[in-house]
């Protein structure tokens, strides 16, 4: 493969050569801070002013050379608008024809420029990586968060376009005003659904897709979602093609997410009821609500393998489990059993199918809408979180059909087995299998019949789980400076955990062990509510209901002015700590230290700890995915598995610290279960301290 330093030169537009990035010149002068800076000849805070400085020089040279080229496309399109004004007066279809060849002419050019902006911001972003790996700390982050957002950035200018897309407008409601139809002349903006069917303006906006960047907000939640953005390669066209994307399948996916949340959450307020019920003790809920997660632990694996194969059928077997497992757990309560309600349970975690959600959104989603469906799923899991508890809020009634008994324990089992019931026939009628899968089959049965099978087909067709960014895979393809193709074997994926654990460096160490720290926090909290606010507060179910609805309903709002805001002006890494440090003022403050225990003290404390948890996640999975190995972006055991595994294990043992703390009595649960996410949390914030600086 060429490597970029090669390709940049064979693409530029000849005209235009002294405008572009000087990669040749960057790479020379990184190997000179390295050799200056082994030497002692240099400092790193020297080394980041000049570097800074120089990229400073070049991109100021690209930003004006391009607006100067915009003003020159302005200027034509604005003489050409003359000319359609004079049209309108007096229509002549051949003026008409040779107007729209001119217009035709300015979008050539556009698509000239914005291919210029598209190998300038790759230049920028690959010498920046490359400054990275080469000093071993990330510079990238701090160099765009200082530069993007700084009200003179002439950064903005290359990776946001504002004056391109302006460009962009005139030119298709220009060429728009010149489509004939019935007669007149139509609008662009008094027609909305009115497309312009024009070859040039439809290159236009593939050049203009390539190079738009999502909100703020958007990347935050597709982060989130450890479903990292992908940058298209320069000239490259996305592996999922538009018109093999499927909506309804992707809105299955969505569905699917949400209805798990649901579904883990909407016992909450009536698990110690239940457990009472069934002649155990109110704290066994720690139990009830944990069995879920501790199949969780197992199905996350088995799904992620599944989804190198499929996804429909991963789905239609979650969907079975979590109506089999639904309907045990209802049916508990007139058959008292304990053991059919845990196995129920339990069955419900060997049905979550989130690594395929996930998967889906990485695979078989065009890159223009990536960012948008990984928002929808961190969206779909809050929504889910929050809308569980409030529905078990409208479930307080009792009754019996036959032998079967409804009432608040056993009504969120067979309202959840309608909904997954639902859920499977809408599956199994309108969800459509990837394209990719169905040509594995065709390949497979056609080296069956005899034919050479391409040994690396499945390489080809089996995308990763967590998509990594161009940068990432520049690394693996091409810098080395001199060298221009990578060695297969080492930058191959992990084939099993422990192969997996190996590759984490202590950064990543670290980011797990935050990730596990509030998962922990947040299922102490969320779990023993019910039990709390009773013996504390003589909270109703609806009343426990309410608040944990409340909760849940923070993380979009929250979210945004983190995504929107926060993130504009601080980085994440201080974001990071921040969070830690608020996490353990809320866990503080939820003890009890005195005989009274009062409401204003748990809601205050319940929201600071739930709230900056949320903050944390989403930052933490950032920070994840930024210092975590190319080779954890790929395959069965990767980046998104192990850090689902984490909280699936911080939830598995939150749940039993509370069913065992319980056995102390009710009243010493509270501060009990409070300890370990102490000192967890306070451990995480040294081990913050300790690897902050590669925490770019």
């Amino acid at each position: 493969m060429v490597n970029f330093g090669k390709k940049i030169m064979a693409d530029q537009v000849e005209e235009w050569k002294g405008y572009y990035i000087n990669y040749k010149l960057m790479k020379k002068m990184l190997k000179q801070y390295v050799q200056q800076t082994q030497l002692g000849g240099k400092d790193r805070e020297q080394v980041l002013k000049e570097f800074s400085r120089i990229l400073d020089g070049q991109i100021e040279r690209i930003v004006l050379f391009l607006l100067q080229q915009q003003g020159h496309l302005a200027s034509r399109i604005e003489q050409l608008g003359e000319r359609r004004i004079a049209l309108l007066e007096r229509y002549d279809i051949s003026q008409v024809s040779q107007l729209r060849d001119a217009y035709r002419d300015v979008g050539l050019d556009l698509i000239k420029l914005l291919r210029f902006v598209d190998i300038n911001a790759t230049g920028i972003r690959k010498i920046l990586k490359k400054f990275d790996k080469r000093f071993g700390y990330k510079f990238t982050d701090h160099y765009v968060t200082t530069r993007a957002n700084h009200p003179y950035s002439q950064l903005q200018q290359v990776f946001k376009q504002v004056g391109i897309v302006a460009v962009v407008g005139a030119l298709s409601r220009n060429l728009e005003y010149l489509q004939h139809h019935e007669g007149s002349f139509v609008s662009l903006y008094d027609h909305p659904a009115v497309t312009l069917k024009d070859p040039i303006i439809e290159q236009v906006n593939h050049a203009v897709h390539k190079l738009t960047h999502a909100t703020n907000f958007m990347q935050f939640l597709g982060q989130h979602s450890l479903i990292a953005q992908e940058d298209e390669q320069s000239g490259s066209e996305d592996l999922v093609d538009d018109q093999n994307y499927h909506f309804m399948s992707l809105l299955l996916n969505l569905v699917n997410t949400f209805l798990y949340m649901v579904n883990t959450y909407i016992i909450v307020p009536t698990a110690d009821d239940y457990a009472i019920s069934l002649g155990a003790a109110a704290t066994v809920c720690g139990i009830i609500i944990g069995s879920m997660a501790v199949a969780q632990v197992f199905s996350s694996v088995y799904f992620s393998a599944w989804s190198n194969k499929s996804y429909f059928r991963p789905l239609v077997f979650s969907s079975i489990m979590l109506f089999i497992g639904n309907l045990l757990y209802a049916l508990a309560y007139d058959l008292n059993s304990i053991i059919v309600l845990l196995i129920g349970r339990l069955l419900c975690g060997l049905g979550s199918a989130r690594a395929v959600n996930r998967r889906y959104i990485s695979d078989c989603v065009p890159l223009k809408m990536r960012l948008q469906a990984s928002a929808g799923f961190v969206s779909a899991s809050a929504l889910g979180m929050a809308c569980g508890p409030a529905l078990a809020g409208f479930l307080q009634t009792k009754f019996k059909i036959y032998s079967l008994t409804f009432n608040q324990s056993t009504l969120p089992g067979w309202v959840m087995c309608v909904a997954w019931l639902i859920y499977l026939l809408w599956l199994w009628l309108t969800f459509k299998e990837p394209e990719h899968f169905s040509k594995t089959v065709v390949n497979e049965q056609t080296s069956e019949s005899g034919h050479q099978e391409n040994p690396n087909l499945e390489e080809g067709l089996v995308q990763p789980l967590l998509l990594g960014t161009e940068e990432r895979q520049d690394e693996n393809l091409e810098d080395n400076d001199d060298s221009e193709v990578a060695s297969e074997n080492s930058h191959a994926p992990a084939t099993s955990i422990a192969s997996a654990y190996r590759l984490l460096t202590p950064s990543v160490k670290v980011q797990l062990l935050i990730y596990f720290m509030l998962k922990y926090a947040m299922e102490i909290l969320l779990s023993e509510s019910s039990v709390i606010t009773t013996y504390y507060f003589s909270w109703s179910t609806s009343a426990v209901a309410i608040f944990l609805a409340i909760l849940g309903l923070t993380v979009l709002p929250v979210n945004a002015v983190v995504g929107s805001y926060i993130t504009n002006l601080y980085e994440d890494r201080q974001i990071l700590l921040a969070s830690e440090v608020m996490v353990l003022i809320g866990i503080i403050m939820s003890f009890r230290f005195t005989r009274h225990y009062s409401i204003p003290q748990y809601v205050t404390s319940a929201l600071i700890t739930f709230v900056f948890a949320e903050v944390l996640e989403g930052v933490n999975l950032s920070l994840l995915s930024r210092v975590m190995s190319s080779r954890l972006s790929r395959g069965t055991y990767n980046g998104g598995l192990l850090s689902t595994e984490a909280g699936t294990l911080a939830r598995v043992i939150a749940d039993a610290t509370i069913t065992g703390a319980g056995y102390l009595g009710t009243d010493m649960l509270l501060n009990v279960t409070l300890l370990p996410p102490l000192v967890i949390c306070i451990g995480s914030i040294v081990a913050t301290l300790y690897t902050y600086n590669n925490l770019y």
